[in-house]
């Protein structure tokens, strides 16, 4: 049964999935926090901190270790891991075809258009999620993203560069 459940669960999020791993995040959180209570907020919290520091994609990192939480086996882990990946896997070879022959096609391009937007909005929605009471975002935060904002885009700031130097001075704030 919980076998299920997490396939059933994963391959929902995989269907719906547009962006990859970040926008994924929110929609993962209300279903294995919220939903089914596979993991708690904190917990969910450090795995999505591990996620992105292992190589691979952000959301099947996720998968992966959810469907080891929910099912205590790597069983869960592999069928959570395929359920997040086939949905893509298969639509991808399906609009294949279709997306070659019609790509300058002013509806195929308005759509692609709009799915840029949504996933912006998606990925706030993530950067939004991960903002909780373990992970409180204070004024140094906030400052230290409008500098580093500020850095990239006016000044073009190497990003190599801006990591290190942010290392450097949060080093000595924190």
């Amino acid at each position: 049964m919980i076998y299920w459940r997490i396939f059933s669960t994963f391959f929902k999020i995989g269907l719906f999935n547009f962006g990859g791993g970040y926008p994924m995040i929110s929609f993962i959180q209300n279903e294995v926090v919220f939903k089914h209570a596979w993991l708690g907020t904190a917990e969910f919290t450090d795995i999505v901190a591990v996620s992105q520091m292992t190589p691979g994609p952000v959301g099947i990192n996720m998968a992966t270790y959810t469907g080891y939480a929910a099912s205590g086996s790597v069983w869960g882990a592999a069928l959570a891991t395929a359920a997040v990946c086939l949905p893509s896997f298969v639509i991808m070879i399906c609009l294949t075809r279709y997306f070659l022959a019609h790509r300058q096609d002013p509806g195929v391009r308005a759509v692609f258009k709009a799915l840029r937007l949504a996933i912006i909005g998606l990925i706030a929605a993530a950067a939004l999620v991960l903002v909780n009471k373990e992970n409180f975002v204070d004024w140094k935060s906030i400052l230290f993203f409008a500098i580093s904002f500020l850095l990239v885009f006016r000044f073009k700031l190497h990003p190599i560069r801006l990591i290190v130097l942010a290392g450097l001075v949060s080093w000595f704030v924190y």
